[in-house]
């Protein structure tokens, strides 16, 4: 029995549960008491709209899960940044979804919210997704407009990628299934198609409140900018339905009659599974991450048929470089080695710390990956010899089903 092992296992199961119980956390939004409020409008929540909305049984990846986490606690906390972004399949094809979360400050627009659509509708543009936004917001957080508005990286920056994907034909889609005000109301009508539900969705730069306070005029919010007025009088959205299941099945609808998207090229044959027993990465990854330890051991368990096929593999050791394949794709792979080697010239490298032999052979490598066009690579570092440790980074590039997406993720 290895005590080491066991030992690992039990510690990275045990981080593995508090992440899964994190997210639980996260998933539940601004509460029970703010889901019943929405529920007694007739509403669905964000992930009960998502979840209906998209494929069965087909793959979703949600990005920035824990954004905002620990942050605005003096204002009752963000979780998820009060939006819900990811990546998944809706009548075939994949695309972006971006869903506001009226349960957290009734779906209001904080900084680190700004930057999570921001994040989404960068993926978007660089890997051609289609947009679907389910829009339900109260639009800026008042009290912090000031971090909101100016930058150039701000909240204006959303409409301006509005326009330059319209401009290079990716589709955008946005349902209005709940209040859309001041802000909130641009991103909506700025994509190719608006709809609308019945009742509970609603566009205007001040609601009936402000306008009582402000003129003096007593008009309700359904006059002052619903779906009636809209869809029949303005003009400004395209659909009317009248709930928000109706309103996702005609997003479902008009996503099966796009045109087929461009093949991204990669190559893939039919997938294995490693003939290592996954589970024991668990156990092979020591819970001190400075500890060192075989990264081959952890890259054969991540392969189809456990097959590295290793680039230069007795120079520069503490890099590891070398072609495989992933769930059938043709991968490439740089990862740091984090146990200590010794080169041919007699020096002792360091595990992790990226020396002048390693740095070459990594580049020779990536540049050769980018003529075989593979799916992508991934590595973690932790430092520059003879210079400052510059933290962990990875990058890797996601693929859809027939090669129709690259996802490209990065973490610094």
């Amino acid at each position: 029995m290895d005590i080491q092992f066991n030992q690992n296992e039990d510690l990275n199961k045990e981080q593995l549960n508090f992440l899964k119980n994190r997210l639980q956390q996260v998933y539940a939004g601004g509460g029970q008491k703010a889901a019943i409020k929405q529920k007694e409008k007739g509403k669905m929540l964000a992930r009960e709209r998502i979840d209906y909305l998209l494929d069965k049984g087909r793959p979703w990846l949600e990005i920035g899960a824990l954004a905002a986490e620990g942050m605005y606690l003096d204002q009752g906390g963000c979780p998820s940044a009060g939006v819900v972004t990811g990546i998944g399949y809706v009548s075939g094809r994949q695309c972006m979804v971006v869903a506001n979360d009226a349960t957290v400050k009734a779906g209001a627009w904080f900084p680190m919210t700004v930057k999570k659509n921001l994040r989404a509708q960068e993926i978007a543009i660089k890997n051609r997704l289609p947009v679907i936004y389910l829009v339900d917001s109260a639009g800026v957080y008042l009290p912090m407009q000031d971090e909101i508005f100016p930058d150039k990286e701000h909240f204006c920056r959303i409409f301006r990628n509005n326009a330059r994907m319209s401009s290079e034909g990716i589709v955008q889609i946005a349902a209005i299934m709940g209040a859309c005000v001041a802000g909130g109301a641009y991103l909506p009508i700025m994509s190719d198609e608006a709809m609308i539900v019945e009742g509970t969705g609603s566009v205007f730069l001040a609601g009936s409140y402000l306008v009582k306070s402000a003129i003096g005029e007593d008009v309700d919010n359904e006059i002052l900018g619903g779906a009636t007025t809209h869809s029949e009088i303005s003009g400004v959205t395209d659909y009317k339905f009248p709930d928000d299941k109706s309103c996702l099945d005609a997003i479902r609808k008009i996503m099966a009659m796009l045109g087929k998207p461009q093949d991204a090229g990669f190559d893939r044959i039919k997938p294995s599974v490693p003939t290592l027993e996954e589970k024991e990465i668990y156990g092979l990854l020591p819970f001190s991450r400075e500890k060192p330890y075989e990264m081959r051991e952890i890259i054969n368990r991540l392969l189809d048929g456990s097959s590295l096929e290793e680039y230069k593999a007795g120079y520069g050791q503490s890099i590891i470089c070398g072609l495989g394949r992933v769930d059938g794709w043709a991968v490439g792979i740089v990862a740091n080695q984090r146990k200590v080697v010794k080169s041919k010239k007699g020096e002792m490298q360091l595990g992790g710390v990226i020396y002048s032999d390693s740095a070459d052979k990594a580049t020779r490598f990536i540049m050769n990956c980018n003529q075989k066009n593979p799916t992508g690579f991934f590595t973690r570092r932790y430092g520059l010899y003879g210079r400052q440790p510059i933290g962990a980074w990875w990058y890797y590039k996601r693929w859809g089903e027939d090669g129709e997406c690259r996802g490209q993720f990065s973490s610094a």
